[in-house]
């Protein structure tokens, strides 16, 4: 690893050689402390992030995954309350983990740093080959199925047409998340107020219903009325359901070196965004059931678009463009966040060095965006990313039980490190409580889907050990890599990150170390320490 590092070094003077311009006034070079992450994301950016992520296409096409497992209308509304408060609880975990390893790359962060090298390969390397590849692939297949929709109204548009489209999407959002940091935040908080709006909308027409006296499904003896047999394994189903609806609420952790003051913003965007998309989540599906029987909501494919030809007559078409708005925020927003989970790991020294490094000037870390991207563009050739999300969504949900543990066993092992924020420990017990539940009936329902994701899963550890653990690599080896990152750096026009400790900005004060990982061993690079003020 001193030997990699030593030749970024080299090729970074040389770029600089070669004739690149200097950073601009008052940004770091790579020869002084180093350029680094800005910190341009501010509350209002953080919300957009979490509330971007978590609402995607799924509460407009098809939140009947809930209802039909409760059974009734009364027990969803339920299932989607208490998951929300579930969902708060997690990220509070995730909110004292964020400030006390105050390191861009969430989850992977911190169980690496708790549990070791391995373990946090392993949930980088599913990651990296499945989740964020195939889930990115599909929100951009499903912004151009809905784009396309209007252009086809008789029947499915091309396949090709879809793969094409959604594919422009993703290089256009990579370009603008390689070009500036502030401008993919305000693509975020553009779009993902756009989608806020259009539910609002949804909302507004379901309060007009129950004004009208729209409200036969909400009334308790016919909300609560079960179309199916009641069963404990379906109730679990339904929570499983609700809790995927809220899956990317841990996206802001994967940013955390990029926020403006994080130890007040993160908790805060948490308070804001988790309790936001839980009103959402409930009332929009309050006003689904005000405008359709539950039968005709189960039958529906496009639960919003239904709602707006019931309800909006020619305006309809706002219901489609909606979908399609919320889908281009969504890819933005994933492309944002997962490039930072490859940087960090990249920095770590479970990646290729590359994917750690910098723009001189803009500081994005283009390498990592454009792997991310290229990755994405190879699940859109595949036609088993479907497959693929089903076999790894057992293990993405693994993963942050996981990490919610590792906050105990962090408070057992390292009791006296500076906390910035510490939640009561009833939390974490009861969302590892909720997490054992759904976890264990998974494994129970589905043996064969969880033991395939297991093994995708464990296709990782020969990959550490012969990338990461075993250093005498043969020199040719070392030599190629070496020659690859240069390159790449040239093409790029990036560095290595300064390891230096950071003045907060508009301060004097140096940042001090909080968190010191544990001691090497496993080949793992040296992560650049996050501070807090001494």
């Amino acid at each position: 690893m001193a030997e990699g590092a030593r030749q970024r070094g080299g090729a970074a003077a040389a770029a600089a050689a070669a004739g690149e311009q200097a950073p601009p006034a008052g940004q770091a070079s790579a020869g002084d402390t180093g350029v680094a992450l800005k910190k341009e994301i501010g509350l209002v950016s953080a919300c957009g992030i979490i509330v971007g992520n978590i609402i995607g296409s799924g509460i407009f096409v098809s939140p009947k995954g809930v209802l039909e497992n409760a059974g009734s209308v009364g027990l969803a509304l339920v299932v989607w309350i208490v998951t929300g408060l579930i969902t708060a609880v997690g990220a509070l975990c995730y909110a004292e983990l964020g400030v006390t390893i105050p390191k861009s790359g969430g989850d992977y962060s911190y169980v690496k740093d708790i549990f070791g090298g391995l373990a946090g390969f392993l949930r980088l390397w599913i990651a990296v080959l499945v989740i964020y590849p195939t889930n990115q692939a599909v929100i951009a297949l499903t912004f151009s199925n809905y784009v396309l929709q209007p252009l086809f109204p008789t029947c499915f548009p091309p396949e090709t047409g879809l793969r094409l489209l959604a594919a422009v999407c993703l290089l256009l959002l990579t370009w603008v998340n390689c070009a500036s940091v502030r401008w993919a935040t305000r693509v975020q908080d553009v779009f993902t107020a756009g989608k806020l709006l259009a539910l609002a909308l949804i909302i507004i027409m379901g309060i007009v219903q129950i004004c009208r006296g729209q409200y036969y499904w909400l009334q308790p003896s016919q909300a609560f009325e079960s179309f199916v047999e009641p069963d404990v394994g379906l109730i679990a189903l339904a929570f499983l359901q609700g809790s995927f609806a809220y899956g990317g609420w841990n996206f802001l952790n994967y940013v955390t070196e990029e926020l403006v003051d994080p130890y007040r913003n993160l908790p805060r965007a948490i308070y804001i965004s988790i309790p936001l998309v839980t009103f959402v989540y409930v009332f929009a599906n309050i006003a689904y059931v005000t405008a359709m029987s539950p039968q005709e909501l189960l039958a529906s494919n496009a639960v919003a678009v239904t709602f707006g030809e019931k309800l909006l007559g020619v305006m309809s078409w706002i219901m489609p463009i909606s979908v399609a708005l919320s889908t281009f925020g969504g890819v933005n927003g994933s492309l944002f966040t997962s490039s930072r989970l490859f940087f960090a790991g990249a920095r770590e020294g479970h990646l290729p060095s590359l994917l750690a490094m910098i723009h001189i000037k803009r500081c994005t870390p283009i390498p990592a965006l454009l792997f991310t991207c290229v990755s994405t563009l190879l699940m859109l050739v595949t036609s088993d990313m479907y497959t693929l999300i089903n076999y790894v969504g057992f293990i993405n949900y693994l993963f942050y039980g996981v990490t919610v543990a590792g906050q105990i066993v962090l408070r057992w092992k390292k009791p006296d490190i500076p906390r910035p924020i510490k939640v009561n420990l009833i939390f974490p017990v009861i969302y590892l409580l909720f997490w054992a539940f759904l976890l264990v009936f998974s494994l129970y329902s589905e043996p064969v889907v969880c033991g395939i994701g297991l093994a995708i899963m464990l296709t990782g550890v020969p990959v550490y050990f012969l990338g990461v653990h075993w250093k005498n690599k043969p020199e040719c080896f070392d030599k190629l890599v070496d020659r690859l990152t240069f390159v790449g750096q040239r093409f790029c026009v990036v560095v290595y990150p300064g390891e230096a400790a950071r003045k907060e900005e508009g301060s004097g004060e140096e940042r001090s170390p909080i968190y010191t990982p544990p001691a090497g061993g496993e080949g793992e690079g040296q992560a650049e320490k996050a501070a807090v003020e001494s």
